[in-house]
């Protein structure tokens, strides 16, 4: 027995320093996938050497001679930094994820293919020109020249997602680029969700003054009645199945959907110290590590030795600088949330179901065979069905086949579905506009997803321009564009689109000052119909009075402090009117209705009355509305500013805060402070009973969640960029949480991806910000260092002067003409 012991001591301490050895070589190996800071390459395709300077803040200045080798050389770079990103967001775009991650992506695989996005990508490859195909061609080859380099001496070439899920790329297309943009179309899609929730509680029996109360119009708007959904679609009555599984698969996907946001706002040169014009952009998109957006400046040198650059944040996998400046312009986006959307209902012929009935008679459905691969699994194949209209959605999508009639099918027309879109094309002249004016007249090939952009240019002048694929609707369809329509009623098909000449525009406008925050941009006097689906008016007023009305002179700094800006109107406006509904009650702790009643609703991520304010109204809008949605309600669930407002106002269109479910009648006093006591004892559990310790930092932060170790423990903790954040849904600071996430519904989701700030006077003042770090690599010192600074408010400048960014280099890199 004793020698067996000595034997089994020996293996031990033997083969454990050898493991130990063997798992330090491996992370070597793996750590040395980080790309270095400087090197040489020879790329074929190259017409001269191009340079990347690597700044102290790792953002690469790429200088070439021609337009064609700074988009090769950008390809490259982006395949060092990001190349994990750049295939995950491939992956999606081909309806493929699931052969990297399995079962869970099934649905979104389904529903992307169903869309068709990677073909219509290929189709709208060809659309373009020929320069610009050959832009993106380039592009292409810079990213395939990386993965034909060879690999490093003791070094792995791909970042961690590769090697622990032993995955190789495959060769870089120019549908794969083209496929990136189509993606942020999708991410951007307007008001699909509205459209399906007016469907669903039409369904559910309610009337015109209910859905109005669970989903307002602004005040500024007068949408005629909503026509009878029940008689135009011949809607049933009666109860609804209960959920399927499968419709749960949809969740990931639905939170993609429609999630755009951000605020924009130029300033002419009579409103700031300077005496020239400031913008200022921050785009509100989901968290994610590495953050969605890379920062660079590129330069295209003359023969002449004149040089063009363009600063700003690229989408890695495209070689476009989406948002930024160039030597004379610089510009910032906002989702317009035009009604670019519907979904047709078609009715199945009856005797043939592989017929559709349209204004002309029966019609047979477009269809293809559809073969998803599944790791680990069976691969799935289905049909893909299409009409007229568009491609035929899941019935297990959202749950609407549930609230369908029988016998028929949704379809989804979208322009960003189309397949001549030459939106890159749009993107390319952003080298090119001197003025305000060029950049107005020249956004013609900008197709989807709409954006509202202001601009401004160095001679003084600002100005917006909201371009993009809008639908004309007949003046007959009193839908027009809230919930969907049948599709075999003429009335009901698009009747072409809005001229660009009449897209909203202003040139110098009389006040000096233009700004948007996806609410309504155009007043009672703009003809053309945009949408009725207007987010919110909160943060656009909230720009109004901070920044366009102030009558302080602005400064970068006014501005810096205005993007961080944590005030919340909406709340402002709610909690009072909540904490009358429980004043005095016996069931309620005065302390905490004093504690409320002295906060100043600023969601600072240092006090604890944000979370208790975000937490009640959370179970607040769950106890009055969960029992009237049913099933509905979780799609729902989110903070509702406007709605709760008319929810717990005199006199609502029902009687919001009766529990149908139980016997006897709540009032609205009864169910908040019910909701409160929920909300309380929620927090307890998550941070304890000393209320001293709570904060909204501690469970409010940026969640930027890797993909797929976001949900692989421990690999979160190396993966995942956390970061506590102030503000908060209503906020210029911009930071959602999601209620349906029981693990943490207080960690913002969604939320100010990027902060710009534009000094005309010099560009080269303008700062920058990204949520984690440049590169995409989680074991570089680059992976999250910016989220920091992030968090503070603070930003770098990118300046394109060489002088200006010489001190502290990472490195350089020399890419030359392959012989």
């Amino acid at each position: 027995m004793r020698r067996i012991i000595k034997g089994l001591l020996w293996l031990v301490f033997s083969l454990l320093p050898l493991a130990l050895l063997a798992i330090v070589i491996i992370y070597i190996w793996i750590a040395r996938s980080v790309a270095p800071a400087s090197g040489e390459a020879q790329l074929a395709g190259l017409t001269a050497p191009v340079t990347v300077v690597r700044d102290r803040n790792a953002v690469p200045h790429i200088s070439g001679a021609s337009l064609e080798d700074v988009a090769m050389a950008l390809g490259f770079v982006h395949a060092q930094e990001r190349l994990w990103q750049m295939e995950v967001a491939r992956m999606a775009a081909q309806g493929r994820l699931s052969e990297v991650f399995g079962e869970p992506t099934i649905a979104t695989d389904m529903f992307l293919r169903t869309l068709d996005t990677y073909g219509a990508a290929a189709a709208s490859f060809d659309a373009l020109n020929e320069k610009d195909r050959g832009v993106i061609e380039a592009y292409a080859r810079g990213v395939n020249a990386f993965l034909e380099q060879n690999d490093r001496p003791f070094a792995s070439k791909f970042s961690p997602e590769f090697v622990l899920l032993n995955r190789r790329p495959e060769p870089w297309r120019t549908t794969d680029v083209v496929a990136a943009v189509k993606m942020m179309s999708i991410t951007l899609g307007a008001n699909i969700a509205e459209e399906m929730e007016r469907l669903k509680f039409a369904r559910l029996g309610m009337t015109d003054a209910e859905i109005n109360d669970l989903l307002p119009p602004l005040k500024e708007d007068a949408p005629p009645p909503l026509p009878d959904l029940k008689t135009v679609l011949g809607l049933e009555s009666g109860p609804i199945s209960a959920a399927r599984p499968a419709e749960q698969r949809f969740a990931a996907l639905d939170r993609m959907m429609g999630q755009g946001a951000s605020n924009n706002w130029v300033l002419a040169g009579e409103k700031t110290e300077t005496g020239k014009p400031i913008l200022a952009n921050d785009p509100h998109l989901d968290f994610s590590a590495p953050s969605l957006w890379y920062l660079v400046h590129l330069q295209v040198k003359g023969r002449d030795g004149d040089a063009r650059n363009l600063v700003g944040v690229t989408l890695p996998g495209t070689p476009l600088v989406f948002l930024g400046r160039n030597d004379r312009v610089a510009w910032g986006f906002t989702n317009t949330a035009a009604d670019t959307q519907d979904i047709f209902v078609e009715r199945i012929n009856p005797a043939n179901p592989d017929e559709y009935l349209t204004p002309d008679g029966y019609r047979p459905f477009e269809k293809r065979v559809e073969t998803i691969r599944v790791k680990d699994g069976r691969d799935l194949t289905f049909e893909r069905r299409a009409t007229r209209h568009g491609p035929v959605l899941p019935a297990s999508y959202r749950g609407l086949q549930r609230y369908l009639p029988s016998g028929t099918v949704p379809a989804l027309q979208w322009t960003a579905l189309a397949r001549d879109d030459t939106t890159m094309s749009a993107g390319f002249r952003l080298w090119d506009f001197q003025s305000v004016s060029e950049f107005l007249d020249g956004m013609h090939d900008f197709v989807t997803p709409m954006q509202s952009m202001v601009v401004a240019d160095v001679d003084g002048n600002i100005g917006l321009i909201a371009p993009g694929r809008v639908p004309v609707r007949d003046p007959a369809n009193k839908i027009m564009g809230r919930a969907p329509v049948p599709g075999w009623d003429a009335t009901y098909d698009w009747k072409g689109y809005i001229p660009y000449e009449a897209l909203p525009r202003q040139y110098n406008p009389p006040r000096g000052a233009i700004g948007t925050a996806n609410s309504k941009i155009v007043n009672a006097s703009y003809a053309p119909f945009l949408t009725f689906d207007w987010d919110e008016e909160w943060r656009r007023d909230r720009i109004a009075t901070l920044v366009l009305g102030s009558s302080v002179k602005q400064t970068m700094e006014t501005n810096r402090q205005a993007q961080g800006d944590d005030y919340s109107p909406a709340y402002a406006a709610l909690g009072p009117v909540m904490l009358d509904l429980i004043e005095g009650r016996n069931d309620v702790n005065s302390e905490d209705v004093m504690a409320l009643r002295r906060w100043d609703y600023r969601q600072d991520k240092t006090r604890g009355e944000p979370l208790i304010f975000e937490a009640w109204l959370r179970f607040a809008t769950k106890r009055i509305i969960s029992d009237d949605l049913g099933d509905a309600f979780p799609g729902f669930w989110r903070a509702r500013a406007n709605a709760m407002l008319r929810w717990l106002s005199p006199h609502p269109a029902r009687d919001w805060c009766d529990d149908r479910r139980t016997a006897e009648r709540e009032s609205c006093g009864d169910v908040l402070a019910l909701a409160l006591e929920d909300a309380l004892s929620d927090l307890e559990q998550r941070l304890g009973s000393d209320r001293e310790t709570w904060n909204w930092g501690t469970l409010h932060y940026a969640y930027g969640a890797h993909r797929p170790f976001a949900r692989v423990k421990p690999l979160d903790l190396i993966f995942d960029v956390n970061e506590p954040a102030s503000g908060g849904s209503y906020t210029l600071d911009r930071g959602t949480p999601n209620w349906n996430d029981e693990d943490n519904p207080y960690r913002a989701t969604h939320g100010t991806s990027y902060r710009g700030i534009f000094d005309l006077s010099n560009l080269d003042r303008s700062t920058y910000i990204q949520t984690t770090g440049q590169s995409g690599n989680a074991l570089s010192p680059h992976y999250r260092d910016m989220a920091e600074r992030w968090g503070r408010i603070e930003a770098i400048a990118v300046p394109v002067s060489e002088a200006a960014y010489q001190d502290g280099l990472l490195g350089t890199w020399r890419l030359l003409p392959r012989e």
